[in-house]
């Protein structure tokens, strides 16, 4: 049975770890903030330039862009999984590592003798590949110390150059995706070749472009912009939902550790009483020998 001694020390360090856990979620939801707004404005942009490409994609012409173009057989598979910088944030890596293990295996399984190639954002992913037995392409580290445009840009020209070789014969992506803060939720998407979304929807009608100077020169100029773009906002998208789940697990921690400290300060108090009681008890005993002496 645990001293008081040993027992007050332990609520000692279990409110200490409160104090922390609660400033770190302050630190997240100020992060949280200014990352949700930057996600938010860039999405609006994002989607008109998917719209733009799906009714380009649908237009009638011989031109077709090599990033459009199917491979027969999937050979080389490369898979951008971007991850955090840091932990403490709860199941967010866990979660999007393990669905980057199954979608490995279902390519395995679809395309046999498939080689799946990882290129790795953020150092929980660098650190989940080293010990992985797949390919590593290239790594981006400290990706979310400084968020840089120029990140994208960088990965976007090496899938963009790899696959026109035909060293890729398909480039996905993997991330965490900002739902609300209490949501994240993992996406796969395939980057490359490039399948835009035809479906019609109730405000979205067919439009009629006149092309100048032509469809060709437009969509060698807009590909590549939306290739760097996607990557761009799935960077973003995985920073926000970082915050938010680091968000509630540090909220989550405070919750826990508070409830630690009632429990143990029950604990303590019963040790006390108990304490006293026996003290006391010795101090009645010992004056009823002295009397009866």
């Amino acid at each position: 049975m645990a001293t008081l001694r040993e027992t007050r020390d332990r609520i000692t360090s279990v409110k200490n770890t409160s104090k922390i856990t609660q400033a770190m979620s302050m630190v997240a939801t100020a992060k949280l903030r200014r990352a949700q707004d930057v996600i938010i404005a860039a999405r609006p942009f994002a989607n008109q330039t998917q719209k733009i490409l799906a009714n380009l994609a649908s237009a009638d012409s011989e031109f077709v862009h090599p990033f459009f173009e199917s491979r027969k057989a999937i050979k080389n598979v490369a898979i951008i999984v971007i991850c955090s910088d840091r932990g403490l944030c709860g199941a967010f890596n866990t979660s999007l590592l393990r669905a980057a293990t199954l979608r490995i295996q279902e390519l395995r399984a679809a395309n046999p003798g498939v080689v799946v190639s990882i290129i790795p954002a953020g150092k929980r992913a660098v650190n989940a590949a080293r010990k992985g037995k797949d390919p590593v392409v290239r790594e981006f580290n400290d990706v979310f110390q400084k968020l840089d445009y120029s990140t994208a840009v960088d990965i976007a020209e090496l899938v963009s150059d790899s696959f026109l070789s035909e060293q890729f014969d398909q480039v996905e992506i993997m991330s965490n995706v900002f739902v609300t803060v209490m949501r994240q939720e993992v996406r796969q998407m395939q980057l490359l070749p490039i399948v835009p979304s035809t479906a019609p929807t109730d405000t979205d009608q067919a439009t009629d472009y006149i092309f100048e100077p032509t469809r060709a020169d437009i969509l060698e100029t807009l590909l590549p912009m939306y290739v760097k773009l996607q990557i761009w906002k799935s960077l973003l998208d995985s920073n926000a939902a970082e915050h938010a789940a680091r968000r509630m697990a540090m909220e989550n921690a405070t919750t826990n550790a508070r409830d630690l400290i009632k429990s143990l300060q029950l604990i303590y108090n019963r040790e006390r009483q108990a304490t006293i009681t026996k003290e006391m008890l010795e101090i009645v005993g010992g004056a009823e020998a002295l009397a009866s002496s």
